[in-house]
């Protein structure tokens, strides 16, 4: 399928917050100190028998009057698994000392990197007491480690009702009291430097662990409505909580979590935040994530929420499950009535069942203030100016500020109710969310046509309709449009975004009631993003770990990946926000099925060592590539292989006008039935011609490997400038094994 494409690099701003730790006796020299992420190297003759020999060598790189100071210690933290180095508070010119010294690799200030912020396991296909969550044993004896703001440990979804001990291999720590951890919550730890507690204070945390693995709970709503029972992907996974944000999450904090959660024995690491970047061995969750793979740990990270432009994706490492957000089929539904009997649906998860349903007059916020800019948005400087909403119902565009602060303004203002309009790069991805006064938010084509109406008309009126939850909307999944989208920047032979799985308006556990109702500790909150996606899929794995505890995590990948599924409800091809066919940069692989991972057939399987190769072939240098497997490596003795011949589930082609065919290999191996035929199946990107060979897999055992070739050559039809997508899928009479193939014609 064609689809115009056009190279968009959407400037994306980061704030790069440099902690500065102040004290009592502080002097000038002290405030000009960062925090710097070092990464060093030993020597091949040196061997660290213990972490205190590591430690005391890091110190080493310290000014040696830093070094022995015990006041105001400059070394953060000392990193035994995750990467050779530190974290240390130093002033540039230290920095530059520092560099003089043998087995310096480099030193960056830390970068603070932001969060990317039930009905979804039914829609999933997870029902209780049948199929794979029974099969998989609902995910018990695997651990989860979940990197966030913390967890409110006295949730009824962290209760441990029917929960094992863990495992005998756990080596955490609660640093709660003795009573808030359990068997479900096994471990609770703080690294941030605000704070000294793992309590969460946001509610970001205890939303993605509770979606992951939280048990159920029974009557779960917000304000009545998604009325059911709330459960994780993973009930009987145990959660370890890792605070690295609060609210800023620092790479430092980041990295010594997962540094210290490898040491504790987590099976999953989820982690619902990161940034861009435009190589891998500059991103310090990746340096993290390869060592968490080498020892089989399998890392879930959200894609991002800087979509719908292209290039916005992170966390680009094919040894991490990078995860795009899609919507459920269920609907909050608010439905805006108009003078003319226009009637248009939206969403809304604050229903009052006391609004009146009579027409109220409708003012268009941009309209109160020509010269003011802001008027638009609501924003509560600008409404506050004017008396003129009052009693009325008022139309927000939004943007600029939060949605639910926008009804606020409304409502300090003295406006009746809200109807948001989403902005032009949202189109029909809609929030339901708990607002502050009656709202309900529309499409942007809607909003267009509100706006149409309103100019239309000396007396314009409305009213908002709630209807409540509605479930069965065959368009589901449709790709969110904040959802980061491919290609891969730093590796484009790479498909990216791996998988999407349920990110909107998404139900889960949260520390507080919104609703202001203090009787009870089982209180939710519907919220959307990559955030919510990722601990979907940290759940799946984790019930896949569950079900074949000797898949590697390349294993677990391929399974998600090559049984996704690329069709709605209806059958149709997944949309995107604009409800058109959603560009492969934006489903990946498609969209997750869990029973169906849970017997793929076949694996593209990925050994930690064949990394090597394919990083080396990404003309790193030998100290970049060292800086991953944390010993010396000489790429001129590798095989280097272009990025696009590793082992992945998946084919991401660019032709340049110098490259018109590129042939690779892939390896599957057998973990279906056991004597079975696989015959070749291709559906040919518009331009490119694509060969197969064999065309035939025959397997007489389990865990049997096989090699095809796979040729693609730029036909003379193609266009220039456009990506074209198609698959290939190898087919037996039980199991179909998809691979997406993507192909950028420069």
């Amino acid at each position: 399928m064609d689809s115009n494409f056009m190279f968009i690099l959407p400037l994306i701003c980061i704030l790069n917050f440099h902690f500065l730790e102040t004290f009592a006796n502080e002097t000038p020299e002290e405030s000009k100190l960062e925090t710097y992420i070092v990464h060093v190297e030993a020597p091949e003759t040196q061997i660290f028998t213990q972490s205190e020999d590591l430690k005391s060598w890091y110190h080493s790189f310290l000014p040696t009057i830093t070094a022995s100071s015990s006041d105001n210690p400059r070394m953060i933290y000392s990193y035994n698994n995750v990467l050779k180095g530190f974290a240390a508070r130093l002033s540039p010119d230290e920095v530059k000392e520092m560099e003089k010294k043998p087995g310096f690799v480099s030193a960056l200030p830390e970068k603070v990197l932001p969060l990317h912020t039930t009905h979804s396991p039914n829609f999933l296909g997870l029902n209780q007491n049948m199929g794979f969550w029974r099969d998989s044993n609902y995910g018990k004896g695997v651990i989860i480690g979940v990197l966030d703001t913390g967890i409110f440990p006295d949730h009824p979804s962290f209760n441990d009702e029917g929960m094992p001990p863990p495992p005998a291999k756990w080596k955490g720590k609660c640093e709660f009291n003795v009573t808030s951890c359990n068997n479900k919550l096994i471990g609770a730890r703080f690294f941030s430097k605000e704070d000294n507690t793992p309590l969460d204070e946001d509610g970001h945390g205890t939303h993605t662990a509770s979606t992951a693995a939280g048990n159920f709970v029974k009557g779960a709503n917000l304000f009545g409505n998604a009325n059911g029972t709330a459960v994780g992907m993973a009930p009987l996974a145990h959660l370890a909580i890792y605070k690295v944000c609060s609210p800023f999450c620092s790479e430092s904090d980041i990295l010594a979590a997962m540094d210290t959660a490898i040491d504790d024995g987590v099976d999953v690491l989820s982690i619902s935040l990161g940034g861009l970047t435009d190589n891998l061995y500059s991103d310090n969750i990746v340096l993290g994530a390869f060592t968490a793979m080498e020892k089989g740990i399998f890392v879930s990270c959200s894609a991002g929420n800087s979509g719908p432009y292209n290039f916005s994706v992170s966390q680009e490492a094919p040894w991490i499950l990078t995860v795009g957000a899609s919507t459920i089929d269920r609907m909050i539904r608010a439905t805006a009535v108009l003078g003319n009997n226009e009637l248009f649906e939206g969403e809304s998860a604050f229903q009052p069942m006391d609004f009146s349903s009579a027409f109220l007059p409708l003012v268009y916020a941009g309209m109160l203030n020509s010269s003011d800019l802001y008027a638009q948005y609501c924003f509560p400087e600008s409404l506050n100016k004017t008396d003129v909403i009052r009693g009325k119902i008022v139309v927000c565009e939004s943007g600029g500020i939060e949605r639910i602060a926008k009804g606020q303004a409304v409502k300090d203002a003295g406006g009746t109710a809200m109807i948001l309009v989403n902005s032009e790069r949202y189109g029909n991805t809609i929030a339901a969310e708990a607002h502050v006064l009656p709202a309900t938010q529309l499409s942007y084509a809607d909003g267009l046509k509100v706006k149409a109406y309103i100019n239309s008309t000396l007396n314009p009126v409305a009213k908002i309709l709630f209807k409540g939850t509605l479930i069965g909307d065959d368009r589901a999944p449709v790709v969110a449009a904040f959802s980061s989208r491919g290609p891969n920047f730093a590796s484009r032979g790479i498909l990216k975004p791996d998988i999407l799985g349920p990110g909107v308006n998404i139900l889960a556990a949260w520390p507080v009631s919104v609703e202001n109702n203090t009787n009870t500790k089982s209180t939710f909150n519907m919220i959307s993003g990559t955030s919510m996606s990722c601990p979907h899929l940290s759940g799946v794995a984790a019930l896949l770990k569950s079900s074949h505890p000797d898949w590697s995590p390349a294993a677990i990948k391929s399974a998600i990946m090559t049984t996704a599924d690329v069709v709605n409800l209806a059958k149709q091809p997944i949309e995107d926000e604009k409800f058109l066919p959603a560009n492969i940069f934006a489903t990946g692989s498609g969209h997750v099925n869990p029973s169906r991972a849970n017997d793929p057939g076949l694996v593209y399987n990925i050994q930690p060592e064949d990394y090597i190769p394919y990083l080396c072939g990404l003309n790193y240098t030998n100290r970049q590539v060292g800086t991953f497997v944390q010993r010396s490596v000489n790429c001129s003795t590798e095989s280097s292989i272009p990025d696009g011949q590793l082992n992945y589930p998946a084919f991401a082609i660019t032709f340049t006008v110098q490259s018109n065919s590129q042939t690779y290999t892939r390896t599957v191996t057998n973990v279906g039935e056991p004597k079975s035929s696989y015959s070749v199946e291709i559906v040919r990107p518009h331009g490119v011609d694509v060969r197969v060979e064999p065309t035939t897999l025959n397997f007489s055992e389990l865990k049997q490997k096989m090699m095809y070739r796979v040729t693609f050559n730029r036909l003379a039809s193609a266009g220039n400038n456009t990506v074209v997508q198609g698959f290939l899928k190898w087919d037996s009479d039980r199991y179909s094994v998809r691979s997406p193939i993507a192909v950028i014609l420069s």
